[in-house]
């Protein structure tokens, strides 16, 4: 298990958004460069960015940035954010990052989503961003009539890096994640499943340590200092 700092880009700046909204946003570093390199400095192996813009339009924009992260060389690097055709997995994966991150297509065209997990063995990792029960798309605006479990049964059988599961209510929340169907999640598939979204002390992350989860992902409590990197990271360790 490991700990996954995250970096939400918009107009080439770290942000954070509260509960996926817009309109509800915070911006903690004009320089993504330097807080990854902060990142680094602490102890993380891998980065978790999300291109926002991206994300909202449904296709790529912060690539610029992301390449320049990437030319660090300090991270295994997974990107998420408007993935949504082959050439924006291959133009990413050739940035030299170790995955790219598929939500809304995957949800809205699962044959394609299937394709392109057989072309990409073990590169596509799949994000179940959730309302309840109920999956959502489309920088989370969307809210689907899919389960999240039954989805994720489906998406089980294909060659994926990993599952991201996020509880939308919980992100930016610094409440605490969503333990309960996190758990479950976990107990229903054999893909290696990565935890996201609320996130905020040491015991959130002892009490995460308990599941079989492949990583946790951490992003305001970081930025707002409620948590160490170091620290989380060390929690690992020990």
């Amino acid at each position: 298990m490991v700990i996954i700092p995250a970096i939400d880009l918009m107009k080439g700046k770290c942000v954070r958004l509260v509960q996926g909204e817009y309109h509800h946003q915070i911006t903690y570093e004009n320089d993504p460069i330097a807080q990854a390199e902060q990142f680094a400095a602490d102890g993380a192996e891998w980065l978790h960015i999300v291109d926002l813009e991206g994300a909202k339009v449904g296709k790529p924009v912060n690539t610029q940035v992301i390449a320049d992260i990437a030319a660090l060389g300090k991270f295994k690097i997974e990107v998420g954010g408007g993935i949504r055709d082959e050439d924006n997995v291959s133009d990413l994966l050739n940035l030299g990052l170790e995955r790219v991150i598929i939500g809304t297509r995957a949800i809205t065209n699962f044959k394609w989503f299937s394709e392109i997990t057989q072309k990409f063995e073990n590169k596509i990792t799949l994000a179940l961003d959730a309302k309840g029960s109920k999956v959502a798309t489309h920088a989370w605006t969307q809210k689907t009539g899919q389960n999240l479990f039954e989805f994720a049964l489906k998406a089980d059988e294909l060659p994926l890096a990993a599952i991201i599961y996020t509880d939308i209510t919980k992100d930016g929340m610094m409440e605490g994640p969503n333990f309960e169907r996190t758990r479950e999640l976990t107990n229903k598939v054999k893909t290696p499943v990565v935890a996201s979204g609320g996130v905020k002390s040491l015991d959130d992350i002892n009490s995460l340590k308990e599941m079989n989860l492949q990583g946790i992902i951490i992003g305001r409590a970081l930025y707002e200092k409620t948590l160490s990197l170091a620290d989380a990271v060390n929690a690992l360790k020990n």
